[in-house]
């Protein structure tokens, strides 16, 4: 499959998974379903406070430029470019996002772990930890080996089971904060051709050359 088609469809899918979300917390409720999601992982032991305060911290918002220099300490401009840009894109799809939805904050209905929330009131929709945490995920899957892409979703979905087990959003906005995530990747990635090493070609295509040469 090509980059452009792939990307292509990742956008659409991501977009496609975001308007459900949306269409579902329109009306500013938490629905039963949801609800019991919410509680099922809010109510996870105490223990794991600790482990899940330190996945938090995956998302915040200095994570894609700390990310960025690991980019540019491999030669990685493309991959960095990409991963700058994430900030400004988080920083505005946010905003929109924010502005369009509004509903029940987790606080209202759970228990509240996290330290950085205010008093319970109108929250939004999606969690920027978890498109901050997505985006670089879908970043890196496109240079990393397999397994360490893998690894990089792993990391994100921790994060954001974090947020919902600190009482900081419901299940719905990390879904659609993931999704937004995937979508600003799937751009970048269209934009930039992040895979494309900083010798001209992609990794894929490197190492089909090198065995062509050594047959």
């Amino acid at each position: 499959m090509s980059r452009g088609r792939r990307d292509v469809m990742v956008l659409v899918a991501s977009l496609a998974v975001f308007a459900v979300c949306a269409v579902i917390a329109a009306d500013g409720r938490v629905g039963p379903i949801e609800r019991a999601a919410f509680h099922a992982v809010n109510g996870l032991p105490n223990w794991l406070y600790g482990p899940m305060l330190a996945f938090q911290y995956l998302g915040v918002l200095a994570m894609p430029l700390i990310v960025a220099v690991g980019a540019l300490a491999f030669r990685r401009w493309r991959l960095a470019a990409a991963l700058v840009l994430v900030v400004p894109c988080k920083l505005a799809l946010e905003r929109v996002v924010k502005w369009l939805v509004q509903r029940e904050r987790p606080g209202d209905h759970g228990r509240r772990r996290d330290p950085a929330r205010g008093a319970p009131g109108r929250a939004e929709l999606v969690s920027g930890h978890a498109i901050i945490t997505f985006a670089i995920a879908g970043l890196l899957a496109l240079v990393l080996p397999r397994r360490w892409g893998v690894v990089a979703f792993v990391l994100a979905t921790l994060n954001a089971v974090a947020r919902v087990y600190l009482g900081a959003h419901n299940p719905l906005d990390v879904v659609g904060g993931a999704a937004i995530g995937l979508a600003i990747a799937a751009v970048l990635d269209l934009a930039l051709d992040v895979a494309r090493g900083h010798g001209g070609s992609r990794p894929g295509q490197a190492a089909a050359t090198g065995e062509d040469r050594a047959a």
